[in-house]
């Protein structure tokens, strides 16, 4: 396993090179009787990773092979899962055809990158299989006509901790990755899930849409605007990731809600809300409460502020509205990344115990 020489951090492999793998093995199994193990397979940026086999069996007519899935060091909420792949022949002339085994989810709305109906089996993973069954079938004089049913153990448990019901989904994981490599802590798959999220809003015909750092947000704007569940959009620390998507796939409306530190921070310009990564600037809270006229202790007060959540209760005490200079510096933010944008923004701030603090 490789590693990030900035972090010090071990690379990982998606689940689509584990079922591409696991795939490769199989076909080869089913082709020659003897199952490659290691399987080394080929994948884009030349990476040629090699995976052991954690599992295999051997029919008349099929072969599956399990892989571990090991995402390095990335919090990966499939790392450790069994990735396996069913292979048997299919009719002449068919090429590759997927199926979702226990634990894949089927696609059940419009907008994303697979009809609905299904397995959710992204394009890239899609290719990479179809290629390396195309390699064992031009190295052992098969047809390349195959049937691939991937499953992944207890893969309907895990669609729970992630986005795969909010976007219609079911029963289980997408199969992911466009260059097979899992890098830590990068949070691709999040943002891709932010995009594939506006894609179903999109095509489900929402006219506003609700980037919420939160589950708090979340239930505020739900109150608020009555928002059908496929057009909230779980934006977490990448209001970024929200903005710059819409702009090139607008949305009429879109809310933007979250807590006083996150929003304030989007107010003073970053996109990325994660406390490691950006941080809360009393000095620029104590400029805002000195332009909309607080005392000169109140802008000391808030200047010295131990928190954002400390600044607003100092504000509120004196009658003075930070909640509301917050969210329209959140606002203005947002218009400077939508470029112009046929996008009408709001934005709700709220506090911890999801009173609405501010509005603009």
């Amino acid at each position: 396993m490789s590693r990030d020489g900035a972090a010090g951090l071990r690379y990982g492999w998606t689940t689509g090179a584990c079922a591409t793998a696991a795939t490769t093995a199989a076909y080869t199994a089913l082709l020659t009787g003897e199952f490659p193990d290691p399987v080394r397979i080929d994948l884009p940026n030349d990476k040629h990773p090699s995976f052991a086999l954690a599992t295999e069996a051997l029919e008349a007519s099929a072969a599956t092979v399990g892989i571990v899935k090991d995402a390095g060091d990335d919090p990966d909420v499939t790392h450790g899962a069994l990735v396996s792949a069913r292979v048997t022949l299919g009719a002449p002339g068919t090429g590759v055809t997927f199926r979702a085994g226990h634990g894949v989810g089927t696609v059940t709305k419009p907008g994303l990158p697979l009809a609905v109906g299904e397995p959710a089996i992204n394009p890239m993973p899609r290719q990479f299989m179809r290629e390396h069954v195309a390699a064992v079938a031009a190295r052992h004089g098969g047809s390349g006509d195959v049937v691939v049913e991937i499953a992944v153990e207890h893969g309907d448990e895990l669609a729970r901790k992630t986005w795969n019901p909010r976007l219609g989904i079911l029963g289980g994981l997408s199969i992911l990755g466009t260059t097979g490599v899992v890098v830590p802590y990068s949070c691709s798959s999040w943002i891709d899930s932010i995009r594939r999220g506006i894609d179903v809003a999109r095509a489900a015909g929402h006219q506003h849409v609700a980037g919420c750092t939160g589950s708090t947000s979340e239930r505020v704007v739900t109150e608020l605007y009555g928002l059908p569940e496929d057009a909230l959009l779980d934006m977490g620390d990448f209001a970024g990731a929200v903005l710059k998507y819409l702009r090139r796939h607008p949305v009429p409306r879109l809310t933007i809600a979250g807590g006083i530190g996150k929003l304030a921070k989007l107010a003073d310009g970053h996109l990325d809300l994660h406390s490691g990564r950006s941080q809360v600037s009393t000095e620029s809270l104590a400029a805002r409460v000195l332009a909309a006229g607080g005392s000169p202790a109140l802008v000391e007060g808030v200047r010295h502020a131990n928190t954002a959540l400390d600044a607003l209760q100092q504000c509120q005490a004196e009658g003075l509205p930070l909640g509301d200079l917050v969210a329209a510096g959140a606002r203005q933010t947002a218009l400077g990344v939508l470029l112009g944008a046929a996008v009408e923004v709001d934005v709700v701030v709220i506090d911890r115990g999801g009173t609405v603090v501010g509005r603009a």
